[in-house]
C-alpha cells in the first residue's frame, strides 16, 4: 500500500485555466489575469452558466474569432467597474462596448471564409453589463414561475411516513404506465358462448351487495371486479359457474387487500351452498394460473384517491365520486375507458352534480394528465348512468349510497336532478 506522503496529486477537474489554477479573487484583479492565447477567447466567470448567459458567451467568442480580436475583458470585473465608476466614465465605457463590424464581399473572398449573416450587422463584441443580464434573467425566472402548472398537493403530508411523499409521483407514474394491464377489450363478452353482458351486470350488482354486507375496503371491490373481467376475457365460462367465478374473485381480492379476510365458508354460505369448498379452491387455482398470479394492477380506486386530493375535495364530493364510479362497475360499456379516465370523469361529473365550479383546473389536468375535453365523453356517459341509478332491478349501488353511512348522496344527487 502506498504511503500517504507519496499520494499523487489530482488532475484537471475543470478548474484549470491555461494549465494553471486561478482563484476567484485572482480573476477579479485585472493585473493578475493569466496570459492569453491570441487564438482563444478567455472569458472567466464565477457565476452559473444559465441558458441566456451561455448564449451571450458563445456569441462573444464567435465575434472575437471572426474579427481576430482578443476578448480580454473580465465580465464580472467590468460590470463592477461600471457600477462604481462615474457617470461620464460609464458613458464612455458603454460607447466603447459596442463596435460596428462591416465586412465587404471583397474581404470575404480574400479571406476565403464564409461569414454569417450576424456579422453583417452591428454585433456587440463584449456582452452587456452584468446587471442587465441579471435583470433579464430574473424576469425570465419570474415568467417561468408564473407559468408553472400547479402547486404541490402533498405538502400537508410531508411529515407523514405513510404518505411516502418522496415517492408518490414515481408511484403514480408507474400506475399510469401499467394501467394498460387493467384494460380489457370492450367486446370480450362476445367470445363467451353461454353468458352475456346482462349476466355480468347481475353478478357485479350482487357482489357489490356482498361487499357491503361483509364491510370490506373500497379497493377490494374494484380489484375483485377486475379479476373477474380479466378471467372471463380469457376463459369460456358456463352459466352455472358464473357465480362461482364471482365469489372466488372476491375471495382473492380479500386475501390481497384485507387485513381480516372472511373465511372461505362465508363465501360458500353467501352463495346459498350452491358450491362446495373444493369447488371454490379449484376455481381459485384456475383464476390464479390463468392470470399468471398478476394481482398487482392499478384499478380506478388508486387514481380516484390521487385525483380527489388534487381536487381539494371534501367528504361530500368524495362520496359522490365513489358513488358514480361504483355505478360504472356494473355497466359493461364502461370497460372501454382506462381506470384513470374513469376516475377523472367521475370527479368531473360529481363536481357538476354538486355545482362545484370550476369543474376542471390546471391542478387536475396536471395530475390526471387529462384535459377537460378528453373526459367529456366518459363524463356524459356517467351522468346518463346516474339518471337511471334508482330505476330497474340492479339498484345495489343506489341503495348502498342511500344510507347515512355514505351521507345519503344517492338521494342528494337525485334532488339535484329534479331541480334541472
Amino acid at each position: 500500500m502506498a504511503r500517504a506522503g507519496r499520494r499523487s496529486a489530482l488532475g484537471d477537474i475543470g478548474n484549470l485555466v491555461d494549465g494553471r489554477c486561478y482563484s476567484s479573487s485572482n480573476l477579479k484583479d485585472p493585473d493578475r489575469l493569466p496570459p492569453q492565447d491570441p487564438t482563444k477567447s478567455f472569458i472567466p466567470h464565477d457565476r452559473p452558466i444559465t441558458r441566456q448567459y451561455g448564449a451571450i458567451l458563445a456569441k462573444t467568442q464567435l465575434v472575437a474569432q471572426n474579427t481576430g480580436k482578443e476578448n480580454d475583458g473580465n465580465i464580472r470585473w467590468k460590470a463592477k467597474q461600471s457600477r462604481t465608476s462615474s457617470p461620464e466614465k460609464k458613458e464612455t465605457q458603454n460607447r466603447a462596448a459596442y463596435v460596428q463590424i462591416d465586412v465587404s464581399m471583397d474581404e470575404k473572398e480574400e479571406d476565403g471564409s464564409e461569414q454569417s449573416n450576424i456579422m453583417d450587422c452591428a454585433t456587440p463584441s463584449i456582452p452587456p453589463p452584468l446587471s442587465e443580464i441579471d435583470e433579464f434573467e430574473s424576469c425570465e425566472i419570474e415568467m417561468e414561475e408564473a407559468e408553472s402548472p400547479t402547486p404541490r398537493i402533498d405538502e400537508s403530508d410531508v411529515g407523514n411516513p405513510l404518505a411516502v411523499v418522496d415517492y408518490i409521483e414515481d408511484i403514480h407514474n408507474h400506475y399510469r404506465a401499467t394501467e394498460i394491464m387493467s384494460c380489457l377489450a370492450a367486446d370480450y363478452m362476445s367470445k363467451q358462448t353461454d353468458i352475456n353482458h346482462r349476466m355480468r351486470a347481475i353478478l357485479v350488482d350482487w357482489l357489490i351487495e356482498v361487499h357491503h354486507k361483509f364491510d370490506l375496503r373500497h379497493e377490494t371491490l374494484f380489484l375483485a371486479v377486475n379479476l373477474i373481467d380479466r378471467y372471463l376475457s380469457v376463459e369460456n365460462v358456463m352459466r352455472k359457474s358464473l357465480q362461482l367465478v364471482g365469489i372466488t374473485g372476491m375471495l382473492l381480492a380479500c386475501k390481497y387487500e384485507e387485513v381480516y379476510v372472511p373465511a372461505l365458508e362465508d363465501f360458500v354460505i353467501i352463495s346459498d351452498r350452491a358450491y362446495s369448498r373444493e369447488d371454490v379452491l379449484k376455481m381459485e387455482r384456475s383464476i390464479l394460473n390463468t392470470l399468471q398470479f398478476s394481482l398487482s394492477v392499478p384499478t380506478p380506486f388508486v387514481f380516484m384517491r390521487r385525483f380527489l386530493k388534487a381536487a381539494e375535495s371534501e367528504t361530500k364530493l368524495e362520496m359522490v365520486a365513489f358513488y358514480l364510479i361504483e355505478l360504472c362497475l356494473v355497466e359493461y360499456q364502461m370497460l372501454k375507458f382506462p381506470p384513470s379516465m374513469l376516475s377523472a370523469a367521475a370527479i368531473y361529473a360529481g363536481k357538476s352534480l354538486l355545482k362545484h365550479f370550476p369543474l376542471w383546473n390546471k391542478t387536475l389536468t396536471f395530475h390526471s394528465t387529462y384535459s377537460e375535453e378528453q373526459i367529456q365523453e366518459c363524463a356524459k356517459l356517467i351522468e346518463d348512468i346516474h339518471r337511471n341509478a334508482g330505476v330497474g332491478k340492479l339498484t345495489s349501488v343506489y341503495r348502498k349510497y342511500s344510507i347515512s353511512k355514505f351521507r345519503c348522496v344517492a338521494k342528494l344527487t337525485d334532488s339535484f336532478l329534479h331541480q334541472l
